[in-house]
Order: structure tokens, then sequence, then C-alpha cells
């Protein structure tokens, strides 16, 4: 499991590459739970270096949760500004794979407070390129086929 702490370009960037196949398309062997769990604790702790801050939180449940953002801060109850998604969705937007407005339109994103959008200048904090699959794009799950 990742450590707490500063980003690290290099392990984020490894974490992700190991899991690239399965980003580009879906169809492929999903990755292990580890892998998957450091792509994505790596991958929100390098947003949170980019945006420091707590005017927003970040979820990705089950594997992580951070805030990021300038701006009044957030202490106790829920926070005003929640972006939350599923890992691999997260993980498309942290690679700069899906935009933050193609996300939540598919409602695989959930943006609640008026700087949740926000989220969208910080990304990607590891770029991938778009690999040739059947549509162009990486296939976001629709959270209502759940």
């Amino acid at each position: 499991m990742a450590t707490r702490g500063r980003a690290d370009p290099a392990k984020t960037r490894q974490a992700v590459l190991a899991i690239a196949d399965w980003l580009h398309d879906e169809t492929h062997s999903a990755p292990d739970r580890d892998a998957l769990g450091t792509a994505v604790r790596l991958t929100a702790r390098a947003l949170s270096t980019l945006a420091p801050g707590s005017s927003v939180e970040v979820r990705i449940p089950p594997f992580a949760a951070v805030q990021c953002g300038s701006g009044p801060k957030h202490t106790r109850g829920t926070p005003p500004n929640v972006v939350e998604t599923d890992p691999r969705t997260w993980l498309l937007l942290a690679t700069g794979l899906v935009t933050v407005a193609d996300a939540a339109a598919r409602g695989a994103l959930i943006l609640s407070g008026s700087r949740a959008r926000e989220i969208g200048s910080w990304l990607p904090v590891v770029r991938l390129s778009i690999g040739t699959t059947p549509s162009g794009l990486p296939a976001i799950p629709d959270r209502d086929a759940d």
C-alpha cells in the first residue's frame, strides 16, 4: 500500500502504466485490487499536491478520499463541495482519457457544490494517450446500470 505524504510522480506514473491496458479497453482483464488501489491512491494524492487546500473533497471509494483546492476550509460534517466516482472513472479522469464534463454527463461522476467542477482545471495528473479502441475513448460505466 502507498504511504501517506507527498506524491512521487515516478511512482504515480508507474502505478498508472501498470493498469493502462485496462484503462484503454475495459474488456481487457481488470487489474488486481492492490494495483488498482495503488493507482487510485497515488493519483488522488497527486491531485492534492497539485491543488493544495481543503475546499473540495474528492472521494474514490473504497480506496481514497482527498481534499484539495484553495478556498474556504471544511472541517466538520459533510463538505460543501464533493466529487465522487468509481475507481475506473477516476483513473480515466486522472489520466486525461475522459473529461469532467463527459463523465458527469454520463452519470459516472457526482459533483456537489459550487466549486466541485474546479477539479477539471487540475486534471490530468498523469497523461496517457488515447489508444486505439472501438469507440476511440474508454467506456465509462453508467451509474444507472448498477
